[in-house]
């Protein structure tokens, strides 16, 4: 059996365990137990029992990492749009069990600390990242964090709404919400253009049509 298999039992013999027993009835064993594997195989995919259910977030910020170093000081707006997308994107690719998970974080305190202490992650890379490409004047560091900030919460807000099922456009709602946030910290000397709002174009392989929708949509709410 490969690693992924394994791992994909023990997130599923979790989840199950979970919701029969409740987390803090559910040990490790148990877990391997339902798995069919031993607690020392568990250990070698995993460090903790909460590790089983989340998604690698490693491997993610490793991603995120990843595309922003390749960027320039002209396509930084960019690079941090279509790294938010990584992010939104794996939870899609998870489907139900992002959706599962999302439910034992909102009644289960310590899941839904570990979920916060791994989004503070991801804000303090974007962070990092913004003020690096940044003028070293006194306000840069909060304007980083701000900016930092926004981003991570657009992408919670569009992240909460389709695992609640309200949205059936997530990639869209992304890229209008961005829209938003990157309007809202343009720098005052950029030239407004013909209506004042700034239009990035990403690489994407929706129809022409859906993009362009998406782009009216986001400039009327800018």
């Amino acid at each position: 059996m490969t690693g992924t298999g394994v791992r994909e039992r023990l997130v599923d013999a979790a989840f199950e365990l979970f919701d029969e027993r409740g987390y803090e009835q559910t040990t490790v064993d148990d877990i391997a137990d339902r798995a069919g594997v031993g607690r020392t195989t568990l250990f070698r995919h995993y460090r903790s029992k909460e590790d089983v259910i989340f998604p690698d977030h490693d491997r993610l910020i490793a991603a995120v990492r990843d595309r922003l170093a390749t960027s320039t000081a002209g396509s930084a707006l960019v690079a941090v749009v279509e790294a938010v997308r990584l992010v939104l994107l794996h939870y899609i690719e998870e489907a139900d069990r992002a959706r599962h998970r999302y439910a034992l974080t909102s009644r289960i305190a310590v899941l839904r600390d570990r979920e916060i202490a791994s989004v503070a992650r991801y804000q303090r890379l974007f962070r990092e990242f913004i003020a690096g490409r940044m003028a070293p004047e006194p306000a840069s560091a909060l304007r980083a964090e701000l900016m930092a900030a926004a981003v991570v919460s657009a992408h919670n807000h569009v992240l909460r709404r389709w695992l609640r099922r309200d949205t059936a456009e997530p990639a869209a709602e992304l890229d209008a919400a961005m829209a938003q946030v990157i309007a809202l910290f343009t720098e005052p000397g950029t030239p407004p253009g013909d209506g004042g709002s700034t239009v990035l174009v990403l690489h994407d392989r929706r129809d022409p049509e859906v993009v362009a929708a998406t782009i009216r949509r986001a400039l009327q709410q800018a």
